[in-house]
């Protein structure tokens, strides 16, 4: 199974970056292997708007049935949802600790988004 997992940098030994659509890594693991089998730099952590939606889009298109995060706003939990993925939030530690933790199935998974939406107003 792949999973997609936002992290402050491109290694197993990073944090995981607590926030989704503006994390410096985005990283697509593969749980059989434990290897990082796509993703790195997060192109889209310096849009204007709409990080979290196109980051939630890649996310899709790469496959990933689940996503190992701190936090998501509304419209990234919208369309990662609707997308059939998994959305398993407040994980901390090293990607590799939340890989391990999500094999155990000790990751909690998220029934709405955990950040509110943004205003959009000054």
């Amino acid at each position: 199974m792949k999973v997609a997992i936002s992290a402050s940098a491109d290694s197993l030994d990073a944090n995981v970056d607590p926030r989704f659509g503006r994390c410096a890594s985005l990283l697509i693991v593969d749980t059989e292997t434990g290897e990082i089998v796509g993703g790195g730099r997060n192109a889209f952590a310096s849009e204007g708007g709409g990080a979290g939606t196109q980051a939630a889009q890649w996310v899709i298109e790469q496959g990933a049935e689940a996503v190992l995060t701190g936090n998501l706003g509304p419209n990234a939990f919208q369309v990662l949802r609707a997308g059939k993925v998994r959305c398993l939030i407040s994980v901390s530690g090293s990607v590799r600790d939340a890989l391990a933790a999500f094999g155990r199935g000790e990751l909690r998974e998220a029934s709405s988004n955990t950040v509110p939406p943004h205003s959009g107003m000054g």
